[in-house]
């Protein structure tokens, strides 16, 4: 029996056989590529997840940005373009200072009220407001002051001025733009006026209560302020124009800024109520006289 087996059949026994060799071979190294293969899909997985969830952040990002405005977008590119020059224009002042000053005249008075009563009254309305020659002072031609100017159109002011007794009424009114220019006018009356008294008649500082007692309370001959108050006076009945003989504007005096008081849309505009209230109706009745001073 031992011949049959052979002589080397100890060597084998207890030794695994080459089948059962080669499988367990095989195993260990399918192990080890299973391995890998294992770690590479889970990091692909983890890699899509991260871009899955990244691209999703990304898509939330966008959706929250607000939208840019087409207003915006316009600002931003007129901000880009190179800013125009705009041309200034012109002033009344800059007008005025490259050219000459002229005196003014009745026909200028004339043209001023036909033009702002135009859209206000009827036809027939407007031809009352023309006024004849004869209702005009001369106009002052730059040359006098205001005293030497009134000495010139009023030369028998001594006798008017004592033969003038109304109160809450004045024998001249003499009308400008300003307080200021009012004080500087009543200055200049000093070597006209004689013994007349003057009073100012503006609304800077003095109620206009003040200035009808002062009316009411004596004789004066000389009224200079401006139109706006003067109109107010009127309107109250605190002055009256009973006795007026010479209305002076002071026609072409220019301030700081060359302008004159017609030039000046709300004293022009008190200017007209101010004749409309009876004075361009005196002038007509040949009560009262008009000059440009």
């Amino acid at each position: 029996m031992g011949d049959d087996l052979g002589d080397e059949w100890w060597t084998q026994e207890g030794k695994p056989d080459a089948s059962e060799l080669e499988e367990e071979t095989k195993q260990p190294s399918e192990k080890i590529k299973t391995q890998p293969e294992k770690r590479k899909n889970v990091a692909e997985k983890t890699n899509k997840a991260k871009k899955k969830k990244k691209s999703h952040v990304q898509v939330v990002n966008k959706k929250e940005e607000p939208a840019v405005p087409p207003e915006k977008e316009t600002e931003d590119k007129k901000s880009t373009q190179p800013k125009r020059k705009r041309k200034k224009k012109k002033t009344i002042t800059d007008v005025l200072a490259t050219s000459e000053p002229k005196p003014g005249c009745r026909a200028d008075l004339q043209a001023l009220v036909t033009q702002f009563f135009s859209d206000k009254r009827s036809v027939i309305e407007q031809e009352e407001l023309q006024l004849q020659s004869s209702c005009f002072l001369s106009s002052n031609d730059l040359t006098h002051t205001l005293s030497s100017y009134l000495k010139q159109v009023c030369p028998k002011w001594a006798k008017i001025q004592k033969q003038h007794t109304e109160k809450s009424s004045v024998v001249l009114l003499v009308v400008c733009s300003s307080a200021l220019r009012t004080i500087e006018l009543i200055k200049q009356l000093t070597t006209f006026k004689g013994e007349a008294k003057v009073i100012k008649l503006f609304a800077k500082h003095i109620k206009i209560e003040e200035q009808v007692k002062l009316l009411q309370k004596g004789i004066t001959h000389v009224g200079v302020g401006t139109p706006g108050r003067i109109s107010a006076l009127i309107d109250k009945e605190g002055l009256n124009l009973q006795a007026l003989r010479y209305v002076v504007l002071d026609w072409n005096w220019r301030d700081v800024k060359l302008r004159r008081m017609v030039d000046i849309p709300e004293i022009k505009l008190d200017l007209m109520k101010l004749l409309d209230s009876g004075v361009l109706a005196a002038c007509k009745e040949n009560r009262s006289k008009l000059g440009l001073f």
